[in-house]
């Protein structure tokens, strides 16, 4: 299944969306994201000046992972830099579940995790 068809991604644009972030840490992987936000969500607002759409911080886990395999350090990876000077680590190029497993692709690797649960939070502003 695509992560479009759970509901806490209910109007997320992954595909849009910039990692900030991420670290492994106590079977736990969190990204750190610049969300593409759309209408659907709740969370959604009039996006600022020369957006295209609303972005909001967030952090996606997920937790209690059994195992994990093909994720790069963010050492490895080169950020990207746009015009204002903020860096990035590209795009969550995809995310499938099957099963209890994950599935991800980006800059960051192809990774796949085994087991656990996901969990995916704004930050307050």
């Amino acid at each position: 299944m695509n992560y479009t068809e759970l509901e806490i991604f209910k109007g997320i644009d992954l595909t849009d969306s910039f990692v900030l972030y991420w670290e492994l840490k106590n079977n736990c992987l969190s990204f750190d994201l610049e969300a593409s936000v759309w209408p659907e969500s709740r969370y959604y607002s009039k996006p600022k000046k020369g957006e295209f759409t609303c972005y909001k911080k967030v952090r996606l886990d997920f937790l209690n992972l059994e195992s994990i395999h093909g994720l790069k350090e963010m050492e490895q990876v080169k950020p990207s830099t746009d015009a204002s000077g903020e860096t990035d680590y590209g795009n969550i190029d995809a995310l499938t579940i099957e099963d209890d497993d994950y599935f991800l692709e980006g800059d960051f690797g192809e990774v796949t995790i085994k087991g656990g649960e996901i969990r995916f939070e704004f930050y307050r502003s």
